[in-house]
């Protein structure tokens, strides 16, 4: 559960263990229970079938599988969450493809690996690279025959800093995968966020190669016109992204994209969000012209992407409107940052940084393309910063009883949600059922 989908700071395993401390075990397994069960029903399928789309894309923590202390040991728990999930799509005829998000160590060096870190240690250690295998081998052999699920996305955004480990590892999990499962698709994300092909070596049988295809002018501080100058832009990201596959002439999956949308009390928001659905749709009719599959990021949230969100009277929020306003002002979650209110108090270090660290090192750290300003925002504020006020988020939950819990989780039911009809609308489209 990533931080901004539900508006937490860090990483999901800090949240959880301050929400832990605060609630106690059985309030803690209560709400989670309920907000999981919430979350995704049969109506979302429904939901999300009426729009004529087929397939969507579970993101999985491998702590609901598999527990650092008993390495060993894979938990059923999380079989019996996904199951809920994909059958509930099967109903509705829409197909699941199980994404692992999560990886002991981290695969990558953002928050959404769940590590706590702001260095991707997977790659360091064979351990947590075996410990991996042995999770899909585990998963492989539950679903194997499950026609409903369209495939293993073995790992969310890879980042290995020395390119070969990520080809080594997707070797060695193929070949386990295929032992206990020969008929399901793996669906191989590039290296560097999804991104780079450039180390790929090889073609395995039976999979498709996955990108994101995030673009800059749908997020806070960037704007989309629709400029002849801008669609090609986004082509040609686009195309770099996909050339190992047309080089070779195998299937490309494009596993995540999206804008991040400007809420109402923005101003503007109206114009902003328009431009970003333009945006949207320009880099679909590029889809659409090498006939690639797709899944949107995301479901549902807090009101940053979603297709639908938990909405503005519900206690959820309301419960949390103070922390959410104050964590938009800080610009904690670096997904969707808006920087107007604290620019002044991090230009100043950066600049400092700058002035220390001679020119030609200040760019060694992978990954490269977030410059030094990117780590730097990644250690003091998504790590340290957000840690820390993990804390007080939870603090919103002290004293709650479980009916009040209940109608907290209940936020999330699709009954309390807004739909965000821009983009349904353009997702339909290109479905074909507007």
């Amino acid at each position: 559960m990533e931080n901004f989908i539900t508006g937490y700071p860090g990483h999901e395993h800090e949240m959880r263990a301050a929400l832990l401390e605060v609630l106690g075990k059985e309030k803690y397994d209560f709400f989670f229970d309920k907000f999981l069960k919430y979350f995704f029903t049969r109506e979302d399928a429904k939901f999300f079938a009426s729009l004529g789309l087929n397939c969507i894309r579970i993101p999985i923590n491998h702590r609901h599988f598999m527990d650092d202390l008993q390495p060993d040991v894979i938990k059923q728990d999380g079989f019996r969450l996904v199951d809920r999930i994909v059958e509930a799509c099967a109903a509705e005829g829409i197909y699941t493809i199980l994404d692992m998000h999560t990886f002991p160590g981290g695969q990558n060096q953002g928050w959404h690996s769940d590590s706590g870190l702001h260095r991707a240690t997977f790659w360091e250690h064979r351990d947590f690279q075996d410990r991996a295998i042995q999770l899909w081998v585990a998963i492989a052999k539950y679903y194997k025959g499950n026609a409903s699920i369209a495939g293993y996305n073995p790992m969310n955004e890879p980042a290995d800093p020395d390119h070969h480990n990520l080809q080594a590892w997707y070797g060695r999990v193929e070949k386990a995968i295929r032992e206990v499962d020969p008929d399901h698709i793996l669906w191989l994300d590039g290296n560097t966020y999804s991104m780079d092909f450039s180390g790929f070596k090889e073609v395995l049988p039976n999979c498709v190669y996955a990108i994101h295809d995030y673009s800059n002018m749908g997020f806070p501080g960037g704007s989309y016109e629709g400029t002849d100058e801008q669609k090609e832009i986004l082509r040609k990201q686009y195309e770099r992204k996909v050339q190992f596959m047309k080089d070779h002439k195998v299937p490309i999956w494009n596993g995540e994209f999206g804008p991040v949308y400007a809420s109402p009390d923005e101003a503007n928001h109206e114009q902003t969000n328009q431009q970003r659905y333009n945006l949207l749709g320009e880099q679909m009719r590029i889809y659409k012209q090498d006939q690639i599959s797709w899944s949107i990021w995301l479901y549902k949230d807090v009101g940053f992407q979603g297709m639908v969100y938990a909405g503005p009277d519900t206690a959820y929020i309301r419960l949390l409107k103070p922390f959410l306003d104050k964590q938009k002002r800080l610009g904690l979650n670096k997904w969707g940052r808006d920087d107007t209110h604290v620019k002044h108090i991090y230009e100043p270090l950066v600049q400092h940084l700058k002035e220390e660290i001679p020119e030609e090192f200040q760019g060694r750290r992978y990954p490269h393309h977030w410059r030094l300003e990117g780590h730097l925002h990644r250690v003091i504020r998504e790590m340290l910063f957000s840690e820390l006020l993990t804390y007080e988020f939870a603090s919103y939950f002290k004293g709650l009883s479980l009916e009040q819990l209940d109608e907290l989780a209940a936020s999330f039911k699709l009954e309390n949600c807004v739909k965000r009809d821009g983009l349904n609308k353009i997702l339909q489209a290109d479905a074909g059922l507007a």
